[in-house]
């Protein structure tokens, strides 16, 4: 299968780069996969140049086609006024819109300070399920005093064994949006299949009344 990372770091060496490359190698250790990292920094130059003549440079456009044809994929963006960064939202704003339809995407975010984490609920789980991307449950963010500290790396353990089950088909972990475990089941039980018959469809209305009476 393969794992296409999409690292939008600027830095060299880069938190965001080493976090991406942490997450796939807890995939690795899930799945056997191919991995691919895809480097906006050094694509900058011919995104920028996409949206004036419409088409993409060679490295663009090779980025764009290993994207489109992954299994699955692990996004990671540095927090730029509390969302992803623009040249993050840039590569997605030129990749085909039907490219990540019912695609296996987990999402994740690095920031010097913890009060950023919200980043991957407002800004990235939007983004991606409005291009019909299949998100996983757990999202990975890193502030700069997470690098070592306990915690980290059963997140990054959790989000991996998540995506890893997606992109094997059938028998996965991950509660699809808009669903909720029936009582009795739980997705926190690990990585062992849940059949689908273990949810129920929670209509909008509901939640959306539960989120104003929390």
């Amino acid at each position: 299968m393969k794992l296409v990372v999409v690292a939008a770091g600027l830095s060299v060496p880069s938190s965001t780069r080493l976090l991406a490359d942490r997450l796939a190698a807890a995939v690795e250790k899930t799945v056997p996969v191919e991995v691919r990292v895809v480097e906006l920094r050094e694509l900058a130059v011919e995104i920028a140049h996409h949206f004036t003549n419409g088409f993409p440079g060679p490295k663009l456009g090779a980025a764009l086609d290993a994207v489109a044809d992954a299994d699955g994929l692990i996004v990671v963006t540095p927090v730029f006024t509390a969302s992803y960064s623009g040249l993050f939202k840039s590569f997605f704003d030129v990749l085909d819109k039907d490219a990540l339809d019912g695609k296996p995407v987990l999402i994740a975010a690095t920031g010097g300070t913890a009060r950023h984490s919200l980043v991957l609920d407002h800004a990235l789980r939007p983004l991606f399920s409005y291009l019909r991307a299949a998100v996983v449950p757990t999202g990975v963010y890193s502030a700069s005093e997470d690098w070592g500290a306990e915690g980290l790396d059963g997140r990054i353990a959790r989000a991996a064994g998540e995506l890893a089950a997606l992109m094997s088909g059938p028998g996965t972990t991950a509660v699809p949006a808009g669903r909720r475990p029936v009582s009795g089941r739980s997705p926190e039980r690990g990585p062992a299949a849940v059949s689908d018959a273990a949810f129920e469809v929670v209509p909008f209305e509901e939640q959306l009344a539960a989120v104003r009476a929390g």
